[in-house]
């Protein structure tokens, strides 16, 4: 697979950071990378994501520091050995369904203190309590396709969640639009997944937002096991996204670029002018092409 503009973006670029983890992290590398382009500081699986969304939307103020949570509708596979969590961007749960569900769940949510809001995503709502700060979640993209066990939060303070998620199972198996969906032919919707959970210090929304352009067709395609989509979507982001990024570089714009994968992400920026741009650029096609074989 050739891609020739990022090929070329590589070659003028430098690696400036790596980070590196394993695959054990609830934060996987692009969540923590682009926390780390909004400012935003925090421990592995409380980056607060729902805190960051529900500011944006207007739902908590600025001076909003209590913790929050996203809870995403979704599909448990339950098999012979262990309960697997389905992807919930191919179940197909649409706004009425979302919202006859929240106001079904609301109740059981109230009775442990946890206030829900929708969010403009069906099936994804967001949650406000006390018990979401400091709670540490594995974050979505880690959990679809892996036993429910494996990633389920297993501290203490999760316990009135777990019971909770019982509960909703219930429910889930009694509502009308469960029925609705099985005359479609869609799976169930049977349970939910908790992440992007924490608080957001008293602050302004970090400015580096409206500056950070995040491409989710290669997410999709590697979560789903999609090969064939997946270099799709590459060649689709060197011909778009790619060779914008790589035109502003040759207009003199001072660009980045973080590649991320399962267990780490690479920054790239623009490179020092002068005398070690030149010694450097020896390396580079090497580096390009190590680059390109390790995605």
């Amino acid at each position: 697979m050739r891609l020739p503009n990022l090929e070329t973006l590589l070659l003028r670029l430098t690696l400036a950071d790596t980070d590196t983890q394993d695959e054990s992290t609830r934060s996987p590398p692009h969540e923590r990378a682009l926390a780390r382009e909004l400012g935003i500081t925090a421990d592995d699986g409380c980056i607060p994501w729902a805190a960051l969304e529900a500011r944006r939307l207007g739902i908590a103020a600025a001076s909003d520091t209590e913790g929050w949570g996203v809870v995403t509708l979704c599909n448990w596979q339950v098999g012979i050995d262990d309960v697997v969590l389905g992807d919930p961007s191919v179940i197909e749960i649409d706004a009425g369904e979302s919202a006859t569900l929240l106001e079904a769940a609301r109740p059981f949510f109230e009775e442990d203190g946890i206030a829900l809001h929708p969010s403009p995503v069906p099936g994804r709502w967001l949650a406000r309590a006390r018990i979401f700060d400091g709670l540490a979640t594995a974050s979505i993209d880690r959990a679809v396709g892996w036993p429910i066990s494996q990633w389920s939060p297993l501290a203490e303070a999760a316990r009135p969640l777990r019971r909770l998620q019982n509960e909703m199972q219930m429910l889930l198996y009694t509502q009308r639009v469960n029925d609705d969906r099985a005359a479609r032919g869609v799976p169930p919707i049977n349970s939910f997944w908790l992440s992007g959970t924490g608080a957001l210090a008293a602050q302004p929304l970090p400015s580096a937002a409206c500056e950070t352009t995040v491409c989710e067709a290669l997410r999709v395609a590697a979560i789903r096991d999609d090969g064939v989509g997946w270099a799709a979507a590459w060649q689709a982001l060197d011909a778009g996204d790619i060779a914008s990024l790589l035109a502003d570089y040759t207009r003199g714009a001072d660009v980045s670029l973080t590649l991320c994968g399962d267990r780490a992400a690479q920054r790239y920026t623009v490179q020092q002018r002068g005398l070690s741009r030149w010694a450097r650029s020896l390396f580079d096609r090497k580096r390009a092409a190590e680059v390109l074989e390790s995605l």
